[in-house]
């Protein structure tokens, strides 16, 4: 769930997770403990956000321009450019490496720290941070919305599915954009193979993904944990594919979620 990016946080809480995955692993530091790859302790797309956006390249505007260009490409013009991409891809890969390392390092430094804690006492701490993001617990499934308020386009979000309640998150946001009770659940099921529908008493979403089957099994699964005195009917998915009058959402779904606050970890915890 970390390693994933399900659990947003500050890069320091991140550090402070894979050193107590280093101390609960290998016990207090040493130069001869074996070290998992960085990969397996921290996730990756953190890294991969600290390097710099390819270059834009503006469209070609007419076709005379387009047929040069691409006579160009096709001679010394283009051994040049694809000189030119190597080199920048080998200068991205570089500075991923020292991204990298500097990472590492800021993870042991903190296992140093925590000299002394026992296996129990640092799963207990990592599992202890990972509690206080709100969302710990939830299934969380990539979606996109295809209906969206006045002024929002379609979004991509983490549709999260708990034992209490169903929640729309922005990815990398701690705070969901809304949150339905089991109660307000009036229907949901397949529109076709890959989009789903959840009737939030007389609002309908509807998300594109391709784990409809798990969400569902999931939704059962919590509703008849609950024991809501009307369980909603899963929808069977039509023969022909239907057209889909669009969908109202809850209001307020586009505004931006306040920040998760964490408190700061003492000597400081699932993956």
């Amino acid at each position: 769930m970390v390693l994933r990016g399900y659990v947003p946080t500050s890069e320091e809480t991140l550090q402070t997770l894979a050193a107590l995955r280093l101390q609960s692993l290998n016990s207090d530091f040493s130069t001869h403990a074996p070290f998992p790859r960085l990969e397996e302790l921290f996730p990756p797309h953190v890294l991969h956000a600290r390097l710099p956006p390819p270059p834009h390249r503006p469209p070609t505007k007419c076709r005379g321009a387009r047929l040069r260009a691409g006579l160009l490409a096709g001679g010394l013009w283009g051994q040049a450019l694809a000189k030119q991409r190597a080199e920048r891809d080998q200068r991205l890969r570089g500075r991923l490496r020292e991204e990298g390392a500097s990472t590492m390092a800021a993870i042991v430094e903190k296992w140093k720290l925590l000299q002394g804690m026992g296996r129990p006492e640092a799963m207990a701490a990592y599992m202890a941070l990972v509690r206080e993001w709100p969302g710990f617990g939830s299934t969380l499934f990539d979606v996109d919305l295809h209906a969206s308020p006045v002024g929002c386009g379609p979004q991509r979000l983490w549709l999260g599915i708990g034992a209490k309640a169903v929640s729309l998150y922005k990815p990398g946001e701690p705070e969901p954009l809304d949150s339905f009770c089991y109660g307000r659940i009036s229907s949901f099921g397949a529109s076709d193979s890959s989009t789903f529908r959840l009737s939030v008493e007389d609002r309908d979403l509807l998300f594109e993904t391709s784990q409809v089957e798990e969400i569902a099994q999931l939704l059962n699964t919590y509703l008849a944990s609950a024991g809501t005195q009307r369980l909603p009917r899963p929808q069977e998915p039509p023969t022909s594919s239907p057209t889909l009058e669009p969908t109202v959402l809850p209001q307020g779904l586009c505004t931006a979620a306040g920040p998760w606050q964490l408190r700061p970890p003492v000597g400081s915890s699932h993956t």
